[in-house]
């Protein structure tokens, strides 16, 4: 059977009549092309196609069509929109709109708004250079299952607008298929896609990471199991031992540091300057064991300037005018980890409204003070943060 958009397309000179086509009833995109060129696209519904299609091709192509920026103001982007895009791509004039209209209208099948569409081509501004529009329905489609819901897939393609870029067959298909095959399954896999948007494109697994996965001695049915092999498997092996080593020089075995990325894989995303600096804190000024971190990892992991300095030195504040005798370490500890609101009730508002607006004073003046230089440091940058 001759396919429907085969039928339609030919080539034309001079003024076209309206013609009746046959197509068959399902829904689908039928791409208009005409002198050699796509001119727009529409979408047929199963009520449309029930009956033959009045198809009609405008004697002027370019005043119906107009320029690439008329094509995104036609698929909703304001004025200021375009402007943005336009100062952000000053290639935009010279987009192909016969190859731009077939892409905007597939995005539009995807739900994606006018305000989402440009925060993508703002972050990815060669986006609409790529050929995705060639087969994409098997690639919606398989995507779809893995995803499950429209929603969930848009979610993904805005966190990483690659997955609509990537080769189909030659990397997408075969990463996510190691992934199944080694266990990251189902709403695991999704979820790790969602944090990882770099899971795709950046997936090695050799003999030597795998080793240093057992090495953790995490298991197939640990909650953490996702965590830790897509983490190793998107850095460098060569980071992953820097990091590891960093903090076996604090006073822990290799069997300590694997215990501690066992239950908080999340170390791993932590630069060893970062953990450089809250150890020296946590063991310098507040006097802490550097074991302390192996009960309580996620103090690595907070904002030395906005939390763990001003919270303590309230708590030192709070001793020093005899409002309590002494802040147990177990008690300073687990206030690190509140939520801004509850540590303000609890040791803030707790007192009379004097000292809770001197104690307030102080806290916000300590949370403004920022790292020596910090402001002109000159940050070397890196291919990956892994």
């Amino acid at each position: 059977m001759k396919s429907p958009l085969r039928s339609l397309i030919s080539t034309f000179s001079g003024n076209f009549n309206p013609s009746i086509i046959n197509l068959p009833t399902q829904n689908i995109p039928i791409l208009w092309y005409l002198h050699g060129r796509w001119i727009g696209t529409a979408a047929c519904s199963s009520e449309t196609l029930q009956s033959p299609v009045v198809v009609s091709f405008p004697n002027d192509l370019g005043e119906t069509l107009g320029s690439a920026e008329e094509a995104f103001r036609r698929w909703g982007c304001s004025e200021s929109d375009i402007s943005k895009l336009s100062s952000r791509i000053p290639s935009l004039r010279n987009y192909h709109l016969e190859s731009l209209q077939p892409k905007l209208t597939l995005l539009n099948t995807l739900g994606l708004t006018a305000s989402e569409l440009i925060n993508l081509v703002n972050y990815r501004p060669r986006f609409l250079h790529n050929h995705f529009h060639h087969g994409f329905q098997d690639r919606i489609e398989y995507l779809l299952r893995l995803f499950k819901t429209k929603e969930v897939l848009k979610k993904a393609i805005l966190r990483n607008p690659s997955l609509l870029t990537y080769s189909f067959e030659g990397k997408v298909k075969p990463i996510i298929s190691m992934y199944e095959e080694i266990g990251i399954v189902g709403n695991d896999l999704v979820r790790m896609l969602l944090s990882r948007p770099a899971l795709i494109s950046r997936t090695y697994l050799n003999e030597e990471k795998w080793d240093y996965i057992r090495n953790t001695g995490v298991s197939k049915e640990s909650k953490m199991y996702k965590y830790i092999v897509t983490l190793v498997a998107i850095s460098r092996m060569e980071t992953i031992l820097e990091k590891s080593a960093n903090i076996e020089k604090f006073g822990f075995s290799k069997e300590e540091v694997f215990g501690l990325i066992r239950r908080s894989p999340l170390i791993m995303t932590i630069s060893a300057d970062k953990v450089q600096r809250n150890m020296t804190f946590i063991c310098g000024t507040m006097k802490l064991s550097p074991r302390v971190i192996l009960k309580m990892p996620p103090l690595l992991q907070l904002n030395l300037e906005s939390i763990l300095k001003p919270r303590f030195h309230l708590a030192k504040k709070i001793e020093e005018m005899g409002l309590v005798s002494k802040i147990e370490d177990a008690k300073l500890i687990t206030s690190m980890r509140m939520k801004e609101k509850r540590f303000i009730e609890i040791f803030i508002n707790c007192h009379p409204k004097d000292i809770a607006e001197e104690l307030m004073e102080l806290y916000t003046q300590k949370k403004c003070v920022k790292r020596l230089a910090e402001s002109s440091k000159k940050k070397t940058p890196r291919l990956f943060p892994f």
